[in-house]
């Protein structure tokens, strides 16, 4: 098993911890009008196909293209091969999207102890669903997020090379994180036989003194971009467990095949 790596940084420090990552992919990249897409979260390790039981999404929601806000309310719970080939949960939900425009979908975690680093994260999800006309790719995440990762490339219709640009700032109001570190990593659908060293895992940048951060993706696929932040003394307490509490973003897009 590697080892388990995600971005957990103080706002004045650039130190990592450990933890997973949170996967909100839908079954397509893109959707027409009235087309049913289904959303499938799991928790784990992306590019190992490593997965361990998601909790339960503290809110579903989507920025639809007009800015406004739609709550997804009906989420199914699975059983899914996880890590040594044991059952975790994960959830899935089916979205049908009744405008053309960017679909915004954004999931929020409760905050999830990691027993590695003796800390909890609280993670903020999204990733955007293209349908048909491009309206509104650059949406916020949830009303009160206090970290939020803003596309400043657009979100799809990326190919290999291309270069993706995103802005990483605390809210609110918003206020760009300079030096932040962002980990980018790859998902797979299945496990790998041969695994690549670490350095080819995860790939690591970070913000510019606007919080603005750039990377080009190098092969077609699901890719996920984190970030984190911590407010000064934050702390949470659940049940035996208590420590700081961290923010952290991440946005899912898709890189497509070259023709």
């Amino acid at each position: 098993m590697r080892r388990i790596c995600a971005v957990l940084l103080l706002l004045s420090s650039a130190t990592t911890s450990f933890a997973h990552y949170n996967m909100l992919i839908p079954d397509k990249a893109w959707a027409e009008k009235g087309e049913k897409v289904t959303f499938t979260y799991q928790f784990g390790h992306p590019f190992e196909h490593e997965l361990f039981d998601a909790p339960e999404p503290k809110m579903v929601i989507v920025v639809l293209p007009d800015g406004k806000t739609q709550n997804i309310d009906k989420l199914t719970k699975l059983a899914i091969k996880g890590a040594d080939g044991k059952k975790v949960a994960g959830y899935q939900f089916v979205y049908e999207p009744a405008m053309r425009g960017d679909h915004t979908v954004v999931l929020q975690t409760p905050p999830i102890w990691m027993e590695e680093s003796k800390e909890f994260v609280q993670d903020t999800v999204k990733v955007v669903l293209h349908v048909q006309t491009q309206k509104n790719w650059d949406a916020e995440e949830l009303p009160g997020s206090k970290l939020s990762i803003i596309s400043l490339t657009r979100p799809y219709g990326l190919l290999p090379g291309m270069v993706f640009q995103a802005r990483v700032g605390s809210k609110a109001p918003f206020q760009p994180l300079k030096g932040t570190e962002i980990e980018v990593e790859r998902f797979n659908r299945t496990p790998l036989k041969n695994m690549p060293p670490d350095e080819l895992i995860t790939f690591k940048t970070k913000t510019d003194p606007n919080g603005v951060f750039t990377f080009a993706f190098p092969n077609p696929g699901w890719w996920c971009m984190t970030a984190g932040w911590q407010e000064k003394d934050r702390r949470w307490k659940d049940g035996a467990n208590e420590g700081p509490l961290r923010e952290r973003a991440t946005l899912w897009l898709h890189v497509d095949e070259k023709k």
